[in-house]
């Protein structure tokens, strides 16, 4: 099916943790308007299942993820000083990754042609052993080793275009030639990771491939790194699947960094990835929410960015 997947749940808004950047409002936010340009008609809605403890410990130590849900039940309030948790961001965390997991069986049972998963918590800062930067589990490497693991996947592709680098994700396939990290972020700046010596180890070298940018760069800075280094490095490494960790926050009016990105530019992107998609692996895409704290600006680069998608 060509159609374009689309998933939410209403627990994410639950993950409550406001005042605070990564809140509900963010959701709430792209659900209005979806609803706005009635475009639930032109996407195939889906609801996730959740992620089991066992499929979550594929990529994060077991023991990590035990605490995580201990501390949500004992009502701890954060794992660290960014990234506050509530009783029910457990249950969050794991239809998070769920989410991921359900587009990948969405796309290889062709219901659809790719998806768009509107989640939180979001993911690609969460180390193996640790939560950080708002984020709890990483939804988009979980579901990458589910699309390796259970559809026998031998290569997929992950372009993190969120304004700060993915550190986690990074990590966790810095030693493996079955999956290319590639980002696109401000630098210096935080988590401090992303230089652009940092292109793997082992039978990963040479699948970390990082563009560090200073604070301002526009839309033709971007959509110059993304049509003439991203597209060929997808066409030269052929993946199975895209996975894009879709941060916002490069947005020209995100209160949290200094990048110069519009809206539209977001969906100009997503068409140069979805075209290469269809080049080298059938269109099969799974496009996963990171950052984007300015909810007007969120929710039109997400329109966009569907808009594209759809295409």
């Amino acid at each position: 099916m060509n159609k374009t997947g689309y998933i939410y749940h209403p627990h994410y808004l639950r993950h409550d943790n406001e005042p605070h950047p990564e809140n509900p409002g963010r959701l709430k936010a792209i659900e209005q308007a979806l609803a706005k340009a009635d475009w639930f008609d032109d996407v195939k809605r889906i609801d996730p299942r959740a992620a089991t403890a066992q499929e979550v410990s594929e990529n994060h130590d077991a023991g990590y993820v035990a605490q995580v849900e201990k501390y949500c039940q004992e009502g701890v309030r954060s794992l660290d000083s960014d990234t506050v948790i509530c009783p029910d961001s457990y249950t969050a965390a794991l239809l998070s990754a769920g989410a991921g997991i359900s587009a990948v069986d969405a796309i290889m049972n062709n219901e659809c042609r790719n998806v768009f998963c509107a989640v939180r918590p979001p993911g690609h800062h969460a180390e193996e052993k640790r939560g950080m930067g708002f984020c709890l589990f990483n939804n988009v490497a979980i579901a990458a080793r589910y699309a390796i693991n259970q559809w026998e996947m031998n290569r997929v592709f992950i372009f993190d275009w969120d304004v700060h680098h993915g550190n986690g994700t990074q990590n966790s396939f810095y030693k493996s030639s079955h999956v290319f990290y590639s980002s696109i972020h401000q630098y210096p700046f935080y988590p401090g990771t992303g230089s652009d010596d940092e292109t793997g180890s082992g039978n990963g070298l040479g699948a970390t491939l990082n563009f560090p940018l200073r604070a301002f760069c526009d839309d033709g800075v971007y959509l110059d790194i993304v049509e003439n280094r991203i597209i060929p490095e997808i066409q030269r490494f052929k993946p199975d699947l895209i996975i894009i960790s879709a941060g916002f926050d490069a947005h020209e009016d995100d209160p949290l960094a200094q990048m110069d990105v519009s809206s539209g530019c977001f969906g100009q992107m997503t068409r140069l990835l979805t075209q290469v998609a269809n080049e080298t692996c059938s269109g099969r895409l799974v496009s996963m929410l990171e950052g984007g704290y300015n909810h007007t600006a969120l929710a039109e680069s997400v329109l966009e960015h569907i808009q594209s998608l759809k295409e």
